[in-house]
């Protein structure tokens, strides 16, 4: 998705990297451009463990703030659920990964397209868990699995409905979560919610952490080369954990007590239907399957030099809602398909889909690990703050590159505004829509959808003028 790219300095890499980086050399441009091509294991496992590193923090980071939202994250007396969701957040990213990767009949692009778990549905899902507790997943991950299925029935009419989000709308999205997430990278970064009201929230130690994975984020993304470009908020959260262990804030207590090996268990956290979330996850699979069409586009037009088939169009947004299904019913987050692996093969210049089937089990490895899972639960609050401030922050980077390229006449300039300011006036001041049904109230304060529908409405019905007179009415 658009907003996945921000999610790592995949972008920044770009004018560092060459159109075939060192690896196009031990292949023929045609074979490097041909998803089916499988270049030998000595490629094919560093590229794959390569992407996986460009989302892995953008695949965790969702779950971390659901369960943050909910009240059983990072702070916690009992990990035990927050490990779990973490570790179904890598083993259904691998999976779904593997199903665009590979195919499964109708399921997948069969193109090199990494799946992750989406930040486009954060702003949904936080009210909906909102202080409720782990109760309160059985009705985000049933909504989910809605969501999923009705993404992909979808998929086979998504063509047909693409004119009803153009940039404007899908830009004025982007930007709407990154804005509406921002806070949170900011209050982890001061110490988090357990921090509130004490004396350490915001204290000198907690920035330094922060501030310790900004700083050698950027240092990385601007200046170094290769892969040590495109992991660089990895590589940033690392040095801001390096720095938590020198300073005596790191405890591996979970860790010794995590097992070995997890598997995933059916409706994990119960079955709960909710008009408000489900409703929520159906509109906001709409758009995902939209913008999941743009990357396919990108991957197919800037590196195989072609336009994407209607088949892989189709299978890869029917691979979206499938994976996200698929993923809800074992309790974990929404998937969809993320842009900063799409750039990570133009700078390559490798677009085999074996490539990234690698690096999708050794996902599938890692999510049935339990014990790397709580090792990610040690991380203090702090450092995941820096790291998730890059990454909201780019998110907002995002959305201004896709509103770059839209005309802004006086219409558009007063549907952008109008929808923006009601979207984020309401979620700033929920208590505003306080008397509303439960389901509206939710809806409207989640920022993205009211957002999102108002700009659609209105760009579907005020009519385009030229010179300030409407198409279709006379001049006279």
């Amino acid at each position: 998705m658009a907003l996945e790219t921000a999610m790592t300095a995949t972008d920044f890499a770009a004018p560092n990297g060459s159109a075939g980086g060192g690896h196009v050399g031990l292949m023929t441009s045609e074979q490097a451009r041909d998803p089916n091509y499988f270049p030998g294991l000595a490629v094919a496992i560093p590229l794959g463990i390569q992407h996986v590193l460009a989302m892995f923090v953008s695949n965790l980071a969702p779950a971390i703030i659901v369960a943050g939202a909910a009240g059983f994250g990072f702070g916690s007396k009992d990990t035990g659920e927050l490990i779990y969701l973490i570790q179904m957040s890598m083993l259904f990213a691998g999976i779904a990964t593997l199903l665009q990767a590979i195919g499964l009949g109708p399921i997948g692009a069969r193109l090199p397209i990494v799946q992750g778990t989406s930040f486009a549905f954060v702003p949904v899902m936080i009210p909906i868990v909102a202080a409720h507790g782990v109760g309160a997943m059985a009705q985000l991950t049933t909504a989910a699995i809605f969501g999923g299925l009705f993404h992909t029935c979808l998929s086979f009419f998504v063509g047909r409905i693409r004119f009803a989000l153009p940039p404007m709308i899908t830009g004025l999205v982007v930007l709407m979560i990154g804005v509406s997430l921002m806070r949170i990278g900011v209050q982890y970064a001061a110490g988090g919610v357990p921090a509130q009201g004490t004396p350490a929230y915001g204290a000198g130690a907690s920035w330094l952490l922060a501030g310790v994975v900004v700083m050698t984020t950027l240092g990385l993304s601007f200046f170094a080369r290769g892969i040590w470009s495109t992991a660089s908020v990895l590589l940033g959260l690392l040095a801001g954990y390096a720095v938590a262990v020198v300073m005596g804030r790191v405890s591996l207590s979970a860790v010794g007590t995590a097992g070995w090996i997890m598997f995933p268990s059916p409706f994990h956290s119960g079955f709960a239907i909710s008009v408000s979330a489900i409703t929520g996850f159906c509109l906001m699979g709409f758009i995902s399957a939209i913008e999941s069409i743009g990357d396919v586009s990108a991957i197919c037009e800037g590196s195989a030099g072609r336009r994407a088939t209607d088949r892989e169009l189709i299978g890869a947004t029917c691979a979206d809602g499938v994976g996200t299904a698929l993923a809800a019913v074992f309790g974990a987050m929404p998937n969809t398909s993320f842009s900063q692996n799409v750039g990570l093969i133009a700078i390559t210049g490798v677009m085999s889909r074996y490539i990234v089937a690698i690096g999708a089990i050794f996902l599938v490895v890692c999510g049935l690990a339990p014990k790397i899972g709580a090792i990610i639960t040690t991380i203090p609050i702090e450092v995941l703050g820096g790291g998730v401030i890059v990454m909201f922050g780019m998110v907002a980077s995002a959305a201004v590159s896709i509103l770059s390229g839209v005309v802004w006449t006086q219409r558009n300039m007063l549907i952008f505004g109008v929808a923006l300011s009601l979207g984020l006036g309401l979620e700033l001041e929920p208590q505003a829509v306080s008397h509303l049904p439960e389901t509206l109230r939710i809806m409207l304060t989640s920022g993205v959808l009211p957002a999102a529908l108002i700009a659609v409405l209105l760009n579907l019905v005020v009519p385009m003028r030229v010179e300030g007179v409407a198409i279709g009415e006379s001049a006279g």
